[in-house]
Order: structure tokens, then C-alpha cells, then sequence
């Protein structure tokens, strides 16, 4: 008795690896899973306490999501990303912007079929992707991390079903410019290729980087899929919440998978999401200004050991991708940093080993949320 083939070729996450060296090592400092160091709003908060009262809170909800949700998703859609939803495309609320991709992905692409990642790339876009039988075609970033719009032109082939874009990005913290976003879009246009495109850091810009959303682009609603989340910008990690936008095309596929692995998404989360959407960005702002001034001194600290390691001047999400020249295996690395120095870093070689074997580094994901709570403490 074993588990499937297709299970087996899929990597192991690392977080929970990370995870274990953490506990087994008391005292460790953890630098690893991204987590805001800030919970929801208290509007969402109250919104989940009153939940319940009604008997029809109980019951199955909508495929889609409740309809109030829907409908302040698609308001702050227009409001803040330039996205008109109605009526070439539909939003979903999922559990979470990984069940969002899962979707993205079984909905456009047979076993067989290509996904262009960009590396370094989010390790669970690289399993979902396995998962569902298709194969990654990964693409390197160029060398600021930022999109090589002729390499992921070049990757393109018969077989190529999407092309994967995040930004902000996770790991890197890179904040894809305006142009390079359309240049990608319009290759997939061209091409009869979907562009999926991970926004789950919109709000986690700094400096003069501006966060731009490809869906926004006229005629792009045929063969763009965004993907949102609640879970950094409004502390939600742990109610699994989030969104996608999607031709309405895919409509019948999307709402099959969900109804098969979810058949709605939680109903006491999305109480709590509304509510959370009613305080809006001018609740978050303020909690991402005191981590840009994290960032910021995490950024100058590092410059002072740029011999021994080297982090570029990210612009966006909770991340540092720090290289290590010459560090040696990342996963002995990262175990040591646990068990000798009780830092707990997540190795990213494992998804841009492809770029770090060029320059001999080591990579590891500090999160700069993590770093904020051990220096306060």
C-alpha cells in the first residue's frame, strides 16, 4: 500500500519541516512563516461573535460565497484595482488565496499540460501545480528579481495553459512594474493562454513602488484570473479567506471544484471578512507603516555583514530573500541557523535553486512581521 505516484513527485513544504526544528530547539527566534504580527480589525471581530444567532447561519451557504461578501469584494475590486467584475467575469470567494490557485489551476489545464512559474516562485504554486498533474515550466527572474518578459515569451509552448505572476512577490518582495505586467498579459493574449496573477500582498508596497493589477487592462477579463487574500492585509491567516476574479467562461469548472473539495466557503469567516472589508484599507495602512520602519532597519542592520550575506532592497510584501554566497547546502544551513543559533529562516533553494546555482548561493525567506515581534519582545 502506497500513496498515489502523483502525490509522491510532489515536494514536501518546508514550513512544517522549519516547524519542527523550531520546537524541537525552545528559544528559537522564528523568522519563517509569513504572519502579520497584528490580528483583524475589531469590526470583524464583534462580526464573529454575533454570528450564530440567526438558525440559517448554520446552513450551507452559496457555492460562490455569500452574497454580501460578493458584493463588497466587487465594490473594493473597482475601487481599489480597477477591476470591473460585471459581466465578463465572476468572483469566488475560497479558503484562503492557496484554494484560489487550486481552482486557477484545475480549471485551466489537463494532466500533461504547462504552467510557467517565475523562480524564485511560491513553493505551494509549484505543488499545486504537480498536484494536479501538469508540469511547472519554470522561468528565472532576472537579475533584480524582477519579470524577463522575453525568457517567459521564449517558455512558451502548444502546451502552455497559464502563465503565473506575484506581485508583491513571495519570496523575493519584488514589485513587478506596470509595464512589465502588460507585456506578460499581452503575450498571453496573443497566445490563448491565461494569465494567473497572485495579488495577496497588494497592500505591502513601500517607498515609490505602486502595486498594479494586469486585470485592470482592457480585454483582459477573457484570460486574466487574479488571486486575492485576506490573510496578511486584514490579519486573517487563520479564517481562510480569500478571492478570485475570473473569465466567466470558467464559470461551470470553477464552481464544480469548489463545490466538490468545499461546497462553501466557511460562513462565520466570511461574517468576519465582510465586516473587516467595511474598516477598508485605512485600518491597514497604519500596521504596514510601522513594518516598512521594520523593514527599513532590517535592511540597514544587513548592510553591515554585506560580506557574509546579501539582501536586495525589496518593495513590497513581508519578505527578505537574503543570499548567502558560498553557504552550502540550504536545507544543513537553515538547520543549523535553528539548532546553532536559534534563528528559524525558511530556504527558499528549494524553489529558486535554478537561480542560486548560478551565483552559488544560498537563499532563505526572512519575514519581516516574525522579525518585528522578536525585536519588540
Amino acid at each position: 500500500m502506497r500513496a498515489s505516484d502523483r502525490l509522491q513527485a510532489v515536494q514536501s513544504p518546508i514550513i512544517p519541516i522549519v516547524g519542527q526544528w523550531t520546537r524541537e530547539t525552545p528559544g528559537t527566534i522564528s523568522l519563517g512563516q509569513g504572519m502579520v504580527s497584528y490580528g483583524p480589525p475589531q469590526q470583524a471581530l464583534d462580526a464573529a461573535r454575533a454570528f450564530g444567532q440567526d438558525g440559517r447561519d448554520h446552513e450551507y451557504g452559496a457555492v460562490e460565497g455569500d452574497m454580501a461578501l460578493v458584493d463588497a469584494l466587487e465594490r473594493k475590486l473597482s475601487r481599489e484595482n480597477a477591476i470591473a467584475v460585471s459581466p465578463d467575469s465572476r468572483v469566488v470567494v475560497t479558503a484562503g488565496g492557496n484554494m484560489a490557485f487550486m481552482n486557477a489551476v484545475l480549471a485551466v489545464a489537463d494532466p500533461g499540460d504547462e504552467i510557467v512559474l517565475v523562480s524564485p516562485f511560491y513553493f505551494n504554486h509549484e505543488m499545486a501545480v504537480v498536484m494536479a498533474g501538469c508540469r511547472p515550466v519554470v522561468v528565472p527572474a532576472a537579475a533584480d528579481d524582477q519579470l524577463d518578459v522575453d525568457a517567459i515569451v521564449r517558455a512558451m509552448t502548444r502546451r502552455t495553459r497559464a502563465v503565473v505572476t506575484i506581485s508583491p512577490n513571495n519570496p523575493t518582495g519584488a514589485v513587478y512594474p506596470e509595464q512589465a505586467l502588460r507585456d506578460v498579459n499581452a503575450a498571453c493574449a496573443s497566445r490563448g493562454i491565461f494569465h494567473v496573477h497572485d495579488e495577496a500582498y497588494e497592500y505591502f508596497t513601500y517607498e515609490d513602488a505602486r502595486h498594479f493589477s494586469p486585470g485592470s487592462i482592457p480585454g483582459a477579463a477573457a484570460h486574466t484570473i487574479s488571486l486575492f487574500s485576506l490573510s496578511k492585509s486584514y490579519g486573517f491567516a487563520s479564517w481562510r479567506i480569500g478571492y478570485m476574479v475570473f473569465p466567466h467562461a470558467l464559470r461551470d469548472a470553477v464552481n464544480k471544484i469548489q463545490d466538490t473539495i468545499l461546497i462553501c466557503p466557511p460562513r462565520v469567516s466570511q461574517a468576519a471578512a465582510l465586516a473587516a472589508l467595511g474598516a477598508g484599507r485605512a485600518w491597514c495602512q497604519p500596521r504596514i507603516d510601522q513594518l516598512a520602519h521594520v523593514r527599513r532597519y532590517v535592511l540597514d542592520e544587513l548592510e553591515r555583514v554585506a560580506d557574509v550575506c546579501y539582501a536586495p532592497r525589496a518593495q513590497g510584501a513581508l519578505y527578505l530573500l537574503v543570499r548567502v554566497p558560498g553557504g552550502g547546502n540550504p536545507v544543513q544551513m537553515a538547520e543549523r541557523l535553528v539548532r546553532e543559533h536559534r534563528v528559524a529562516v525558511i530556504r527558499e533553494a528549494h524553489s529558486a535553486s535554478r537561480a542560486s546555482a548560478r551565483c552559488g548561493c544560498h537563499t532563505a525567506r526572512w519575514s519581516l512581521p516574525r522579525f518585528e515581534k522578536a525585536w519588540a519582545g
